[in-house]
């Protein structure tokens, strides 16, 4: 075996700690638990009397969270009226399996709600052993004012609101002031603070039904919650208070008394949820970083807003057929690109090109006349050997990421853009799948604009790759929030592998 070949085999070894996507989902599971209900909803005399403009009862409520009946962690909701409208507060913690390392995770939300539910402001904090992330905001008319980071660095940024959006876990108070029939369904914006992310949720309601409740029957109503594809349900017993939740990758909720909630979290984290929603391949493939061509067939998923066609990509009748960058490529050929690239240049509030400590660390990687491709080449070389490797549970943020010196994936990826964009050079995060020992992981990398080329060409500094191969099956790209798009195919997705070449 070659010196070359000896590198890229310990980089596959390490593989299981960079393919995973953790970011991915952590924000699956906390979406899970946070798409739910803060305690009683509305019953039908309040509805009655106040109508939209009621106030939300008060009260307190924990719950069991678990994972196809392992317990990972708990969630205790609190809701208070406050003013005109109310105050609503949650408190997560977990201990979750991720590539073969279990994490403790803790999430706070506090926020200030309006009579009908929507978001009048909110903190929201989510920490996980070194990592931590950060944000606050407030609704004024149609923007949302958001700053993020740490206390000393936020990052300021605006969204701009079609409608005033709703937390997760108020969308089903509010669906209950609509007085849902069954079968009846209302759709509501919805903010995540994690990736700072908006998205229509639907929530149905199903049906009435029985379900047994610690030994006693109760009669409930069972409520669907579609959040772009990824659907969870919740049963509400007949004084308004929530009985049993449950979600994606086997994650349910269960309400229990306090002293329950908090005892039993001292094991492990359930199920690597990294294995539990990788895809199984039809085929295997040695050597992954060798082949020039993919052609693979894909099936399972519905109208979620991918971005399979384009660049390296051709979906064409259910088929994706992927295809290598050439190792010199012509101007303005193939890959060539007519738009505006300097979006792709800024700095967001994870991508923090702008900042000192990315500007100071890009002068020891590249020299001022180094060819663009040069300086691609040598800031993707750097990211791969300064990163130590292993799994991160929270927000990626590439100056957190290069002060940390460790992360997954997505920290390569956001660390590589920032570091790239402070270079000129226009940069994006790629989100998919890619495959390692007979799956497809979930997975994030680089798109670099290199002008000499033409177009875009894939880097993935978390394998040291550039061009990535082309078992990078490109899902989504762009910010953060774009992996929000993902969770509906999440355990939907068939592949078959139907040709490859080298």
């Amino acid at each position: 075996m070659t010196h070359p070949e000896r590198t890229m085999e310990k980089a596959r070894r390490k593989w299981h700690w960079m393919a995973g996507g953790g970011t991915i989902l952590v924000f699956a599971v906390l979406l899970a638990i946070r798409l739910g209900i803060p305690g009683k909803i509305y019953d039908d005399a309040q509805r009655a009397a106040a109508g939209k403009q009621a106030a939300a009862p008060s009260g307190e409520t924990w719950l069991n969270i678990t994972q196809n009946g392992h317990k990972i962690g708990y969630a205790r909701r609190l809701q208070s009226q406050s003013g005109g409208g109310f105050h609503y507060g949650e408190e997560i913690r977990m201990r979750i399996n991720m590539m073969g390392i279990v994490q403790p995770i803790a999430v706070r939300t506090e926020a200030e709600l309006k009579p009908d539910g929507t978001l009048s402001s909110f903190q929201f904090e989510l920490r996980s052993n070194l990592f931590g992330f950060k944000a606050r905001g407030s609704v004024d008319g149609t923007k949302l004012t958001i700053l993020s980071g740490a206390p000393g660095s936020e990052t300021q940024s605006v969204l701009p609101l079609a409608e005033t959006p709703y937390l997760g876990g108020g969308i089903l108070t509010s669906a209950a002031l609509e007085n849902l029939m069954p079968g009846e369904v209302k759709t509501f914006p919805v903010l995540d603070p994690a990736s700072l992310g908006q998205r229509p949720a639907r929530v149905t309601l199903l049906a009435e039904e029985p379900l047994t409740v610690m030994g006693k029957s109760r009669m409930t109503r069972k409520y669907e919650v579609d959040y772009t594809g990824m659907k969870q349900f919740a049963w509400i017993d007949e004084e308004g208070s929530i009985v049993r939740e449950t979600g994606i990758l086997g994650i349910a909720l269960e309400r229990v008394a306090k002293e329950e909630a908090l005892a039993g979290l001292e094991g492990g984290g359930g199920v690597d949820l990294a294995d539990l929603a990788a895809i199984p391949s039809s085929v295997h493939i040695e050597d992954p970083e060798k082949l020039t061509r993919l052609k693979i067939r894909i099936a399972g998923f519905g109208e979620q807003s991918l971005s399979l066609d384009g660049g390296r990509q051709a979906w064409r009748d259910g088929v994706l057929t992927i295809r290598r960058e050439a190792d010199v490529a012509k101007p303005g050929g193939a890959g060539s690109y007519v738009g505006n690239l300097q979006a792709f240049l800024e700095p967001t509030p994870f991508i923090q090109a702008d900042h000192p400590k990315i500007g100071k660390a890009l002068k020891g990687i590249v020299a001022a006349n180094d060819p663009e491709e040069v300086k691609a080449r040598k800031i993707v070389a750097w990211v791969y050997k300064y990163l130590e490797k292993r799994p991160v549970l929270s927000v990626p943020n590439a100056l957190e990421t290069l002060e940390q010196r460790m992360g997954d994936c997505n920290e390569h990826a956001v660390l590589l853009a920032a570091l790239a964009r402070a270079a000129g050079i226009p940069a994006q995060v790629e989100a998919g799948v890619v495959y390692l020992r007979g799956r497809f992981y979930y997975h994030a990398w680089n798109v670099l604009f290199l002008k000499d080329r033409g177009g875009w060409m894939t880097a993935d500094a978390a394998l040291g790759q550039m061009p990535a191969d082309v078992t990078h099956i490109r899902f989504v790209r762009g910010a953060v929030d774009r992996q929000l798009d993902l969770l509906g195919i999440i355990g939907k997705l068939n592949m078959e592998i139907l040709e490859t070449a080298r």
